[in-house]
């Protein structure tokens, strides 16, 4: 492994802090306690590939909205990470739900979720998810395009309306990758404000007396780190309610800015400021409305990775360490790009700690690789660990609970991994591990 001699960088961070759980701290031995329970000891217990979830922390950030934002509906966006352990968490902390599909929408109600605190979104409803959803009665459903309106009327009886938004488009552009930029033109999302698609969308919407428009809905992008772009929304959709009143004789009462709230996956990261927000999102908008001589909205807003990033952290065994010629080192692991995409779609960066022993062996750079046919299965690029790392060391990767497992494929025919959760001292699994008999299973002939 390449040996660094200038300047040194320790083997070891003593002081953890963002981007790890907050319950995360040393123990003996070189292990890593989370909630209580250490790291290495799960491993061992529930094996690798490994995720673990810290309930308290969900319960914990689910609150804070809450409280930041106490006249706000907030919605956890099930998109990032969803299980029924986890719906449990958030209904139990007065938090909706937001799905944008048949499969978690299933999952919820099967987990007991009060169907009116789910709101359904997605830019491709099925008929059979928007006849499930009726079927169901979920509190509300997004118009995404137009074909949905047509269809979605047709579903429902005139004498008991559904509650929907309809998505506009703001033309504001934010986020951290150009792939998940949904607030601006030229994307599958939405109607467009500009050129008036999204006003023309809510007259058909108003002329349909099956559906009782309740407000508008914008999603601007993910992994956003500051206000202004919400700002610059709601701006945007007060001008939008307006003229919907000016037109139509209608206030509308909930304005949903939907989520994309940003976390810390690297130290010194910034992160999304909720107090900020909440401050001056609210204030803006009672502002804006006063201009207008409308009425404010109730606020809506729908953080997923907020929540559920920071309270997970995946555990991998090195299975090799390879040396090149050109003076690389790569750590093979035994998980990669199946559980985690976000490197190799959006270039994510990772920090990584070794878990389980404690090193007095130097610092080298390595870059942590996935087990994957893919060049791009990298990930974590130029990780600092100890030059003596070896097969069979744990490597831990905090930041790991949104949009890894959501994402996860069965590439290699890999099968996922479980997820344990932990409370104080305690460990459990929620999901087990995906096995090669799984995959078997779909098979139904040959």
């Amino acid at each position: 492994m390449t040996q660094l001699t200038a300047p040194p960088v320790p083997a070891v961070v003593d002081s953890l802090g963002a981007p790890w759980p907050a319950s995360a701290r040393p123990g003996p031995g070189g292990e890593l306690l989370v909630g209580g329970v250490g790291l290495a000891e799960a491993a061992e217990r529930f094996g690798t590939p490994l995720y673990v979830v810290d309930e308290a922390e969900v319960r914990a950030r689910a609150r804070a909205y809450r409280q930041a934002l106490p006249h706000a509906e907030v919605l956890y966006a099930a998109k990032a990470f969803l299980c029924s352990a986890m719906a449990e968490w958030v209904a139990e902390e007065g938090l909706g739900l937001d799905v944008c599909s048949s499969g978690e929408l299933w999952l919820a109600a099967s987990a007991g979720f009060p169907a009116q605190r789910i709101l359904l979104h997605g830019n491709a409803k099925s008929p059979e998810e928007l006849r499930l959803a009726r079927r169901l009665r979920v509190g509300r459903i997004v118009i995404d395009g137009p074909a949905e309106i047509a269809r979605l009327a047709a579903l429902v009886a005139a004498d008991t309306p559904q509650r929907v938004l309809v998505r506009v488009v703001p033309g504001i552009a934010a986020g951290h990758h150009a792939a998940v930029r949904t607030g601006v033109g030229g994307q599958k999302f939405g109607f467009p404000i500009e050129g008036g698609d999204a006003a023309d969308a809510v007259a058909r919407v108003l002329a349909q007396p099956a559906l009782d428009l309740t407000g508008l809905h914008c999603h601007l992008g993910s992994q956003i780190t500051t206000i202004e772009p919400f700002l610059q929304a709601v701006d945007a959709l007060v001008l939008l309610l307006a003229e919907v009143r000016d037109r139509h004789g209608v206030e509308l009462p909930e304005l949903d800015l939907g989520g994309g709230h940003g976390i810390t996956y690297l130290p010194g990261d910034a992160e999304f400021d909720l107090p900020e927000f909440a401050l001056r999102v609210t204030d803006r908008l009672a502002v804006r409305c006063a201009e207008a001589g409308l009425e404010v909205p109730r606020l809506i807003v729908e953080p997923g990775r907020a929540i559920a990033g920071p309270a997970a952290v995946a555990v991998y065994r090195v299975l090799s360490v390879k040396h090149t010629a050109d003076g690389r080192s790569f750590a093979a692991v035994d998980g990669g790009m199946s559980d985690n995409p976000r490197p190799a779609l959006y270039g994510s960066p990772y920090s990584v700690r070794l878990v389980g022993r404690r090193s007095d062996a130097g610092s080298a750079r390595v870059d942590v690789v996935g087990r994957h046919c893919e060049a791009g299965d990298v990930l974590v690029r130029d990780a600092v660990l100890p030059a003596d790392l070896r097969p069979g060391d744990l490597l831990a990767v905090p930041a790991a609970g949104a949009y890894q497992l959501s994402m996860a494929s069965g590439y290699n025919l890999v099968g996922r991994p479980a997820v344990a959760a932990v409370k104080d001292g305690r460990a459990r699994l929620l999901i087990r591990r995906e096995t090669v008999e799984d995959f078997r299973l779909r098979e139904v002939g040959r």
